[in-house]
């Protein structure tokens, strides 16, 4: 299993880091509609659609891309895209966790696929933006996630001792979403001082925050982590309702697509409310 998860990992990277670190935001747009067209998918399967359904979920995000993609909204300020959508985030992702898994099948399958295009479509928007707003800024997002994950990783699994949701996902605690949280804001602070060293092409997301003082910087990044954390319990809560480990087993050692991405999900266009309404 380590070794298929390595493998795909490096694989995964091999394809990303170029279409990062290209100086058009387009490479990285167009591979990661692929994923994103994938995730759409995905989604149809968790909801018990049969091939042909979940092939038209992954058609309607792709389509919804397309259009975004061709009206330039990436390189337009679509604030209020960002404020609707995080405001959603914030009040069907707190009300679905307090419903927990047996609410979700009481909600209908058309809702529940057009919720799930929709955040799939803004999160592949968002990345795209953030990407064309510059790299430093783009990676200080994505790397805010995955230190998330990795700080609750390794401080659950040493001091874990109060479950975050066992109903929904046993594994996560308490402990380690503090863990996370410390692990983000210390690379926060050391992102903002090595801004201040070199004189990148963009500002990250963390000085961005910052210049509205340290106090805002912090409750916002806390903010963000505490919402990567809700997009992973809400994918968690989808997969447990239909009985499913993983939401799909196209990625070897890794899951499905859903099973990477889901904390990027409410983290990306949060991420770009914080920046460009608050």
């Amino acid at each position: 299993m380590l070794k298929q998860r390595v493998i795909t990992a490096l694989v995964l990277l091999a394809l990303l880091l170029p279409a990062l670190l290209a100086p058009a935001a387009e490479p990285l747009a167009g591979l990661t509609l692929i994923l994103i067209a994938v995730g759409a998918w995905e989604w149809g399967r968790l909801n018990g659609m049969a091939m042909r359904g979940a092939l038209r979920m992954g058609a309607a995000c792709t389509t919804l891309c397309l259009l975004a993609w061709a009206a330039h909204w990436a390189y337009e300020p679509v604030a209020w895209l960002w404020s609707v959508s995080g405001a959603a985030w914030v009040f069907v992702g707190a009300w679905l966790l307090k419903v927990g898994v047996a609410g979700w099948p009481t909600i209908s399958r058309y809702v529940r696929g057009v919720a799930g295009v929709l955040a799939l479509w803004l999160s592949w928007l968002a990345m795209y933006q953030a990407k064309v707003m510059g790299v430093n800024f783009l990676l200080s997002l994505l790397f805010l996630v995955w230190m998330a994950d990795v700080g609750a990783y390794f401080s659950g699994r040493a001091l874990g001792r109060h479950k975050l949701a066992i109903a929904i996902s046993p594994g996560k605690s308490w402990e380690g979403v503090w863990g996370g949280m410390v692990g983000v804001l210390a690379m926060a602070f050391l992102w903002v001082w090595v801004d201040t060293q070199w004189a990148f092409e963009s500002p990250s997301l963390f000085s961005r925050l910052y210049v509205r003082g340290w106090p805002f910087m912090v409750l916002a990044t806390l903010f963000l982590v505490t919402m990567s954390v809700v997009g992973d319990l809400m994918e968690s809560l989808v997969k447990r309702s239909a009985g499913f480990k993983d939401s799909s087993h196209l990625l070897p050692g890794h899951g499905g697509v859903l099973d990477r991405i889901d904390a990027l999900l409410p983290t990306l266009p949060l991420a770009l409310m914080l920046v460009q309404t608050v």
